[in-house]
């Protein structure tokens, strides 16, 4: 293992809001809150928020105030809602449907009418709570949003939180995961998009409700535009697995107490968290919420055309430095995921080699000659715990060295073998993999990982084998351009998937221009540079060892350049796009 010591890895980066803007914690947010004179509050949480310790804050905070929770009063019975998205849900432990259910389909209109009635004859000020206050009809409010991130609410549910409104806390966190990604998220996104325009105010619940810490509507917006105007990061996290390796606990500084580190989640804005630094204060929301509000800013006229509010492009790290092989995979080809899962794009994958050790190697495609009926009999007989898979036999094992980049589209048998620091730059589906072979071991939950290889029969690609993974796969980079103290390269993605990867070398000053489209960069060599504006329309930003950071397409030209303890050393990034996106140079830079 080699080690590329980082000045800092940033584990919570910050935005700042620019202006004068404040922020109110605890009961001094209800009481600013109250203060606007507006007889009623409408507090619109996020599915997992924990609603009775919310109840208890409004309560002591307001006492001459009528607490009113709107998901008691209006919801649906739980029995209903199940029956209403069953069909999402289905019977497999990980795969649903995604819904396009709207929050309004699990509540009852009469009774939020008779509620809207009850508030307007109300003697005493009102506050209305839960998920689905502001569907309340209602002439005059004070909106508040209660957000949360999807990281903080898988937290809660393996500690034993239940999903919305149901009585499940201790069911296996697999289910849980499956009932909020397919249905609860997919409506309550939809749902607070509609609130953007009209918030008074946002109260960040991830770290604590009774210390929840509140933000206006305007410093919220400031905030989301600030973001989609300069270069950011958002949260990353951490999370331990059967196969994880020691490389992130050395390299980026994470708890040496812990048995293993496995994933590091660095840009997947739908489930990490953004830190506003709001006069000093720091504020966590969900990433998201600048896909959301920002999307032309942050992803490009281009590119949000061709995906909606979604941001495209994954960065993570997989570890496995000192851990064990991922499990055998197939993701679905696109035609497959929208059909039977509802997703418009799929999970297009690549592993870029950050470090690793001289025994490390790639799994990936098949090897030439596999008979299909073979090797899924043996995988059948395998995942019913009859013989042990012989992987080598029938997929091929690349050697894998530092900075090498593989590609890997939908439907290409593959995994990373052990030993290997790999920096995942793939499209953002993140959960549709079909594992064939687990390599004979048992989850963290003491339970077997889910085998789907029926799944996998029907979209892995046969013909890809040792000659076309060689051919179309591996060592596929092309220098395309260089100049002084400086060279790109084209390393990849295949052909068949939708991101362009370019890396640089560099030891001087590189200028880069986001051509309208938003750039994904990680720094893969090298302790430290700096993001520059050559107009100074945004403050210097400097990024470390193996950190990820995204570059709205607003952006237009920047430079890269190293900085620090990087200055007099050889650096290097890669940088992703939507291929097909890209705009044309203005005149002046394209000469």
């Amino acid at each position: 293992m080699s080690h590329n010591p980082p000045r800092r890895y940033d584990k919570f980066p910050t935005v700042t809001v620019p202006g004068d803007h404040r922020a109110w914690s605890g009961a001094d947010a209800w009481r600013e809150i109250a203060a606007r004179g507006t007889r009623t509050i409408v507090v619109d949480t996020y599915p997992g928020t924990d609603l009775p310790e919310l109840k208890r804050c409004i309560a002591e905070a307001l006492p001459g105030h009528r607490l009113l929770d709107v998901e008691e009063r209006a919801a649906r019975p739980i029995a209903e809602i199940d029956a209403l998205i069953e069909a999402n849900l289905t019977d497999d432990r990980v795969f649903g449907v995604l819904s396009h259910h709207t929050l309004r389909d699990f509540y009852d209109a009469e009774r939020l009418a008779a509620l809207a009635t009850e508030v307007s004859s109300s003697g005493a000020p009102v506050v209305l709570v839960g998920w689905g206050a502001a569907l309340v009809p209602l002439p005059e409010r004070t909106l508040v949003l209660a957000d949360m991130a999807r990281w903080e609410l898988q937290q809660r549910q393996r500690a034993g939180a239940p999903n919305w409104r149901c009585d499940n806390g201790g069911e296996d966190n697999l289910r849980k995961y499956k009932r909020s990604f397919f249905v609860e998220w997919r409506v309550a996104d939809r749902h607070k998009r509609q609130l953007f325009g009209e918030l008074d105010y946002v109260l960040d619940t991830n770290r604590s409700t009774s210390k929840a810490t509140l933000i206006t509507g305007n410093t919220f917006h400031r905030g989301m535009a600030a973001a989609a105007s300069a270069p950011f990061r958002v949260v990353p996290f951490f999370d331990p697995g059967v196969w994880g390796g020691q490389w992130m606990k050395h390299v980026i500084g994470l708890d040496s107490d812990a048995d293993n580190y496995a994933w590091c989640f660095d840009c997947v804005p739908e489930e990490n968290s953004i830190l506003l630094d709001v006069g000093g204060t720091v504020i966590e929301l969900p990433s998201i919420d600048v896909v959301f509000t920002q999307p032309k800013a942050l992803l490009g006229q281009q590119t949000y055309a061709r995906f909606g509010a979604e941001f495209p492009i994954r960065f993570d790290f997989l570890d496995t430095m000192e851990g064990g092989n991922l499990s055998l995979q197939v993701h679905p080809l696109t035609d497959y995921i929208q059909d039977r899962f509802g997703m418009h794009y799929t999970q297009d994958e690549s592993y870029y080699l950050l470090d690793c050790d001289d025994d490390a190697v790639v799994y990936l495609g098949l090897k030439s000659g596999t008979d299909p009926d073979d090797m899924l009999k043996a995988l059948r007989k395998a995942s019913d715990g009859g013989t042990s898979f012989p992987a080598e036999d029938y997929v091929n094992a690349f050697p894998a060295k530092k900075h090498d980049h593989f590609s890997i589209p939908a439907g290409t048998v593959h995994c990373s073998g052990a030993n290997s620091m790999v920096l995942e730059i793939s499209a953002t589906p993140y959960i549709f993999t079909f594992k064939m072979w687990d390599w004979g071991r048992l989850g963290l939950d003491g339970r077997p990982r889910p085998i789907h290889v029926d799944h996998a029969s029907r979209n892995i690609q046969w013909e890809r084998d040792t000659e076309w993974a060689r051919e179309q796969l591996l060592d596929q980079v092309e220098q395309i351009g260089s100049g002084p103290g400086w060279t790109e390269e084209r390393t990849g993605l295949h052909e068949l998937e939708f991101i362009e990867v370019r890396r640089h070398w560099f030891t001087d000053m590189v200028e880069h221009h986001t051509q309208g489209t938003v750039n994904v960069l990680n720094l893969v060599e090298g302790p430290e540079a700096v993001v520059e504006s050559p107009d100074g329309a945004f403050e210097p930003f400097v990024v470390s060892y193996a950190e990820t950071f995204i570059i709205p397409a607003s952006v237009g030209a920047y430079t890269i350049r190293p900085h620090g303890s990087g200055v007099g050393r050889k650096l290097g990034t890669v940088k992703a796009f939507v291929r097909g996106t890209q705009t044309a140079l203005p005149a002046a830079l394209a000469q």
